[in-house]
């Protein structure tokens, strides 16, 4: 990579590659969610990740660039630890728990990938490219802060 306009592929790429890995992780979390809050928590993440690969999609057209190219071995990692959890916890309370701070886990790094995203944009002056990075970026949040009130509202209290 020779300047920003690479390294923001690159970006793009990878985030990409996590949201198209995500889509085919959520599902397993919406099914071991006994909880009806989780899982319809999971369930409408699953459709908005769904949305938010699309999104890249678009943005990777605009831009004449593939969205496939780099492998998110973060989103990987996060992934195999999710999956690792879920085979260790034999307690529902506790893995609904587990489940919420695995899942933000995964927005937490959403949230910094499309934040830097969205500042190589504006620097590059990709300014409809950076709105539609703030929309996901936005969504993002708004996950994060649903499974915040998931935890802090019931989950964590009944994992006591």
């Amino acid at each position: 990579m020779k300047n920003l306009e690479a390294l923001f592929e690159h970006q793009l790429q990878d985030l990409y590659s996590a949201e198209d890995q995500l889509t085919k992780a959520l599902p397993k979390m919406v099914k071991n969610a006994g909880d009806s809050k989780l899982k319809k928590a999971f369930e409408d993440h699953l459709e908005e990740t769904k949305g938010h690969k699309k999104r890249l999609e678009e943005i990777c057209k605009e831009l004449s660039i593939k969205p496939e190219g780099e492998k998110c071995k973060a989103m990987e990692g996060l992934i195999k630890e999710a999956e690792g959890f879920l085979d260790e916890v034999d307690d529902d309370d506790v893995k609904h728990a587990g489940m919420i701070a695995e899942a933000q886990r995964v927005e937490h790094y959403e949230i910094s990938g499309y934040g830097t995203a969205v500042r190589y944009a504006k620097e590059l002056g990709h300014v409809s490219i950076a709105k539609k990075l703030q929309e996901t970026l936005d969504e993002e949040y708004n996950a994060d802060e649903n499974l915040n009130d998931l935890a802090e509202d019931r989950l964590n209290k009944k994992a006591k």
